[in-house]
């Protein structure tokens, strides 16, 4: 009579894949309706949906967060970097000692860690005071202790008591942003175990042709946490910043005003509720499943492969160093991880700074930027992952064929994105910064270019920017530098009147008027702005088609035993070395482009209001080519490796040898000597 020891170890053998008598279990027992591939798929993808959220929010919220702060957007940009950081803390270890452990469990930690982070990241909020934009009109009534309207040309002011202690608690609020750091690190940490160890579990438990295509599903999915990330990131942007706190009818500035900021608070609530819920379903998931498409009868014996066949050895850091050395020994991975460094630099770099990019180049409003990423850039990203991954599977790509399809995918994709050089918009006209006063353009800026003869009179202050729209189509940086003597209306609604800087330029009294706000640019910047998102739609959707093979290169390119650590140090590597420094040096680089930085309260420089239309363009996209280039010269080193390793099958064991169009590249690493002979020894061709 078989005693429960007996029976407790007779289901450890059949149900746990690394054993080395793996059986399949009897059809009577009963399984948890959890223990299946498509749940842990089904979870995982709702992980990756939930993360891609979290991050493309972030990224979406960026220039949100440097208005909210009044920091340069070198600073906010180690603000973003702070995500990649918090993952180089922890993603070796846990992608080598956490796939010895219950990796859904380890996923599940991770997402709670990353609920957290989004919590922290919101926080701030709610222990700053009101949102203090800088303005003329609200420093006048802060400084006076008014409340009536007050002429817009008048002398300049001196600080009262009350203006100070509004300093003092200005400074410490500048601070806050410290938090927002602390919880982006947080989310990065959380977010370490996700993908090596979902991606591996994966690999582990699918068949090899399901591989890719779940893959792709996956990677598919989780686009539209992106999509869905910047659709509520362009909703939260229209929403006020203190909406509930202030009477949002007092507020003199629009969407489209560069000192708006938005509720981007709200988006990380929903996020941090939403990592919550992600974590549920993986603690309800098996260590290990069974691996699909093994037909056996009950009870018949399987034999693994060597490693399989081997007791699972206990995680060691010995062990690690030794894995790790096999991994840096493979010259394949090495030239992978250098043409990945170089294409994520520029690619975070690109969509950190894109929607201020949009706005600056198009005069288009960061809840419009976002709301058009949403809608057009990322489903076509989803739908080019997806077939990609569908043309992998269907005509049975290898090693070489994946990385022949990434390369031309993104050499297309890269040309295209060179366009964007051409389809940009000239500087706004604003008086004293781009134009002179009587219309002429700039030729060297310099501080007197804010004064005139026709506002020299008032007095007014250079440090303020609170842009008016004049009837001559030219944006002055504030109507008391437009002259203007009197006002009407409150709120968005005020209209100021009797500007001299505009009679100055024949325009008749009545007509002498300004409106707050920037002057809109001209049709032809908005037809500039539509071929711009054409291009992005197409050269994006042709990109993506080679982002599934670009996952599977990775695994394929190392032995089976090494893909969790593989992806784990792959990971790390572009975190550390692109994550960490491209949004830095990015916004370091686009700073130096703004013609008008903005003012604090107690002065001293704060966010930048203006940048060069025509310099911004140039560094941004100079800076994404630039990297992006030699990419491709690495690439082509790759295939002509990839094919002078790679090992093929003989004809006798009824498989072609590889000629680029009916075999399926074989694994370099798997296959046997008797099956397989080097490409050495055939065509020295590298394409």
């Amino acid at each position: 009579m078989a005693t429960d020891k007996d029976n407790n170890e007779t289901n450890n053998l059949n149900c746990n894949p690394s054993s080395p008598e793996y059986n399949v279990p009897p059809a009577n027992q009963k399984r948890s309706c959890c223990a299946s591939l498509k749940m842990f798929l089904f979870a995982l993808s709702f992980s990756y949906f939930t993360k891609a959220y979290s991050g493309s929010y972030m990224k979406s919220s960026v220039t949100q967060i440097e208005r909210r702060f009044d920091i340069s957007s070198s600073t906010v940009g180690m603000v973003d970097g702070s995500f990649e950081f918090g993952n180089l803390l922890a993603i070796a270890f846990v992608s080598y000692f956490g796939a010895k452990m219950h990796r859904p469990r380890i996923i599940a930690i991770g997402c709670i860690v990353m609920s957290l982070g989004s919590f922290l990241t919101a926080m701030p909020h709610f222990f700053m005071g009101p949102y203090k934009y800088e303005s003329a009109r609200t420093s006048a009534s802060l400084l006076n202790n008014v409340t009536e309207s007050v002429s817009s040309c008048m002398a300049n002011r001196t600080f009262t008591e009350q203006s100070k202690l509004e300093c003092a608690k200005d400074n410490n609020d500048n601070y806050m942003w410290v938090y927002v750091l602390i919880g982006n690190m947080l989310r990065g940490i959380g977010e370490t175990p996700i993908t090596p160890l979902g991606i591996a579990y994966i690999d582990d438990f699918a068949s090899a042709g399901n591989t890719a295509l779940y893959l792709a599903c996956l990677h598919a999915v989780g686009m539209f946490g992106p999509m869905v990330g910047f659709m509520m990131s362009s909703y939260f942007a229209k929403l006020y910043v203190d909406v509930g706190f202030v009477n949002t009818d007092t507020i003199t500035i629009t969407p489209r005003d560069t000192r708006w900021v938005g509720a981007w608070w709200m988006g990380f609530l929903l996020a941090g509720m939403l990592n919550l819920l992600a974590a549920i379903p993986f603690w309800f998931l098996p260590k290990s499943l069974e691996k699909q498409d093994e037909v056996i009868a009950p009870g018949m014996l399987i034999f693994k492969n060597k490693e399989e066949l081997e007791p699972q050895k206990k995680a060691t850091v010995k062990g690690f160093l030794m894995a790790l050395k096999r991994l840096m020994s493979n010259p394949l991975y090495l030239l992978l991880l250098l043409m990945t460094l170089l294409q994520i630099n520029s690619f975070l770099g690109f969509i950190t700074y894109k929607p201020k990019f949009m706005e600056q180049q198009y005069g288009q409003s960061i809840s419009k930027s976002n709301f058009i990423t949403g809608v057009t850039t990322l489903p076509a990203a989803a739908l080019g992952m997806f077939l990609g991954g569908f043309i992998m599977k269907r005509y049975k790509f290898g090693l070489l064929s994946a990385s022949k399809m990434s390369f031309i995918t993104s050499f297309t994709a890269f040309l295209l994105s060179m366009v964007v050089f051409i389809i940009g918009c000239e500087n706004n006209d604003v008086a004293g910064i781009t134009i002179t006063y009587n219309g002429s353009k700039v030729q060297a800026f310099h501080e007197g270019n804010f004064f005139s003869s026709c506002n020299s009179h008032c007095q007014c202050s250079t440090n303020q920017w609170d842009p008016v729209c004049g009837e001559n189509g030219i944006t002055y940086m504030s109507a008391c530098l437009a002259g203007c003597a009197s006002s009407t209306g409150a709120g968005k609604n005020m209209v100021h009147h009797n500007c001299s800087c505009i009679e100055a330029m024949g325009f008749a009294s009545m007509n002498s008027s300004v409106k707050l706000g920037t002057c809109p640019r001209g049709d032809s910047c908005s037809r500039m702005f539509l071929y711009y998102v054409i291009l992005q739609v197409f050269s994006t959707f042709v990109f993506a088609l080679g982002g599934s093979a670009a996952y599977v290169i990775v695994l394929w390119s190392v032995s089976p035993e090494l893909k969790s650590l593989a992806m784990g140090v792959y990971m790390l590597l572009v975190r550390a070395l692109g994550g960490i420094p491209a949004p830095i040096y990015f916004g370091a680089l686009i700073d130096k482009t703004c013609l008008k930085w903005g003012t604090k309260i107690c002065g001293g420089r704060g966010a930048c209001r203006m940048y060069d239309a025509e310099s911004f363009r140039n560094t941004f996209m100079g800076l994404t080519v630039g990297i992006r280039a030699p990419t491709y010269i690495l690439f082509f080193l790759f295939i002509c490796l990839v094919k002078k390793r790679m090992f093929v099958k003989s004809p006798e064991n009824g498989v072609q040898k590889e000629d680029g169009s009916t075999t399926k590249d074989a694994h370099p690493e798997e296959a046997t000597k008797e099956e397989c002979t080097a490409l050495g020894e055939e065509k020295e061709t590298c394409m």
